[in-house]
């Protein structure tokens, strides 16, 4: 198999079919043997039951049906474990990824790049909101970790046989793959493009998805965020202590009176709120340790579709 396409779906009725169409067009124009693998992480509409008519009469179309909603993450690295071609490409169904910058991806990949990443210059169709939260959570990941995790860009890229074998080896629950592929190294390079408007629908990463991502890539890659809860404790302690010199200066060589309650008050509230926010952070490490000793699964897969099973079980059907 020379090429394998990954695509996360979840509720994606209203644009599946055209994803399907755009995607096979691409891949019929390389001239080579493809397969095109959907995850759908637990749709509720009817993006399972269009897949699966796709799958009855095209081989290159294969399905992996999660038991339930897992995540976009997880539903990528379901499809990285399943894929078999010598260059893997992970994009999502919204198109707002388009479909043809495979071409431009696959000239990198030949050219010896390993990693060949779609890099944003355009968010068409995103509010303003959307916009500057990512571009502030690129730079503040970038700022917190070591890894050299490239800004602007996402998911959509395409990435080589020997690096999604590594990738496989990659267990941990809480994930970020696009932080993963950049942890595991190799030559990597950049496409750029302007991101389209999503076609139909709504964005399938509201605030709270985002947040936890947030999370995730920076816990994931670094623990900077619990030396600054040290550095936070070693500046207030040391404030602490000035302010109490000041407060025996005040006893011994003066005459003026400490009312003292308001100021009491302020330094209460100031340190209970650094303490919470100090074991917020470390609460955020725990349960990521936590999730790890479970030792659960990453995902649990219902059934997967593929043209010669579904031909095979009509068949039988039929002679029932």
């Amino acid at each position: 198999m020379r090429y394998s396409v990954i695509v996360p779906v979840y509720n994606e009725e209203e644009v599946i079919q055209t994803t399907v169409s755009r995607l096979k067009q691409v891949m019929n124009q390389l001239n080579d043997s493809y397969e095109l693998i959907f995850v759908n992480d637990g749709s509720r509409d009817q993006t399972l039951s269009i897949l699966k008519e796709y799958c009855q009469g095209d081989s290159t179309v294969k399905i992996i049906d999660f038991a339930r909603n897992f995540g976009h993450q997880i539903a990528i690295t379901a499809g990285m474990d399943a894929a078999q071609g010598d260059a893997v490409i992970v994009m999502d169904a919204d198109l707002q990824d388009p479909p043809e910058l495979i071409f431009s991806m696959i000239e990198k990949w030949k050219e010896g790049y390993e990693v060949v990443y779609a890099k944003r210059t355009k968010r068409k169709g995103e509010t303003f909101f959307k916009k500057y939260t990512a571009s502030l959570f690129y730079r503040t990941l970038r700022a917190l970790t070591d890894i050299d995790i490239p800004m602007d860009t996402g998911d959509f890229r395409l990435i080589d046989r020997k690096v999604c074998d590594q990738m496989a080896q990659l267990h941990e629950k809480n994930r970020f793959v696009r932080g993963l592929v950049s942890w595991v190294g190799f030559r990597q390079t950049a496409v750029e493009y302007e991101r389209d408007e999503r076609l139909v629908g709504e964005s399938k990463y509201p605030l709270k998805k985002m947040l936890k991502l947030s999370l995730d890539g920076i816990t994931s890659f670094s623990y900077k965020p619990l030396k600054l809860a040290s550095y936070a404790g070693v500046l207030l302690s040391l404030g602490g202590f000035l302010y109490m010199l000041y407060v025996i200066y005040l006893k011994l060589f003066t005459n003026s009176t400490i009312l003292g309650w308001s100021s009491v008050i302020v330094i209460q509230l100031l340190f209970s709120g650094i303490v919470l926010l100090i074991m917020g952070i470390m609460g955020e490490y725990i349960g990521r340790i936590y999730d790890e000793t479970k030792a659960r699964p990453l995902y649990i897969v219902r059934k997967t579709y593929k043209r010669e099973e579904m031909t095979q079980k009509a068949k039988f059907i039929g002679k029932q």
